[in-house]
């Protein structure tokens, strides 16, 4: 009797064999990285909101936990890039998270990172997830005029874990951004900065912050 494996299951372990290929190559960029020849970014999206994010915390025994909200939630497009050897963040904010936000992002990269007349600078490479505006025309286009400094790395789907940036967004909400209100937009970015700041500098501090001591 002949038996034929489940077209569901053959997908499964191929999903997973692309994620194990794509955690290899990032590893040996992260070595790269760490050796100094490259610059390596996780670059993703997220969102804030006016209303607060409520973190885990301890409290008395039937202690009222809530918070205050009166109004509408608004949110605010966080669109960012963390470096894998400093675990520094550099970020830009909007209302939306459209391919023309994903390349003010770019141009940012391009400030801090890009060729530069007189300055030696490393080659970047950019984790990046299939997302819409990361494989729009208009993205596509901004990452081919950049192919001579700035290398893609693209994950296979369903495998948030293998970007970097998403621990830094939970840190951002659960600590920084958590546990309190904002008046407007404009009050949520100033804080969401704020929060990149305090965030940098703590990895400036500590540059070992990411590093475990082996036995």
């Amino acid at each position: 009797m002949s038996y034929r494996r489940p077209r569901h299951t053959l997908k499964g372990r191929q999903d997973a064999d692309a994620v194990a290929r794509a955690g290899l190559r990032l590893a040996l960029r992260k070595a790269q990285a760490e050796a100094g020849d490259i610059v390596l970014l996780h670059a993703d999206e997220s969102e804030a909101l006016t209303h607060p994010y409520l973190s885990r915390a301890w409290a008395k025994r039937d202690a009222d936990l809530r918070v205050p909200a009166p109004g509408q939630s608004k949110k605010v497009a966080m669109l960012g890039a963390r470096d894998a050897v400093t675990g520094e963040l550099l970020v830009v904010t909007s209302k939306t998270k459209r391919s023309a936000d994903f390349i003010l992002l770019l141009e940012e990269i391009d400030r801090v990172f890009g060729p530069a007349p007189g300055t030696a600078r490393k080659p970047v490479v950019i984790v990046l997830d299939n997302g819409p505006i990361h494989v729009s025309k208009a993205t596509k286009k901004a990452l081919d005029e950049r192919a001579h400094c700035l290398t893609v790395e693209w994950l296979p789907k369903y495998a948030p874990e293998l970007n970097e940036i998403e621990r830094s967004w939970r840190d951002m909400k659960s600590h920084q951004l958590a546990h309190q209100t904002f008046a407007d937009e404009a009050e949520l970015e100033n804080a969401i900065h704020k929060a990149v700041a305090t965030i940098n500098k703590k990895r400036v501090s500590r540059p070992l912050a990411d590093f475990r001591i082996s036995a």
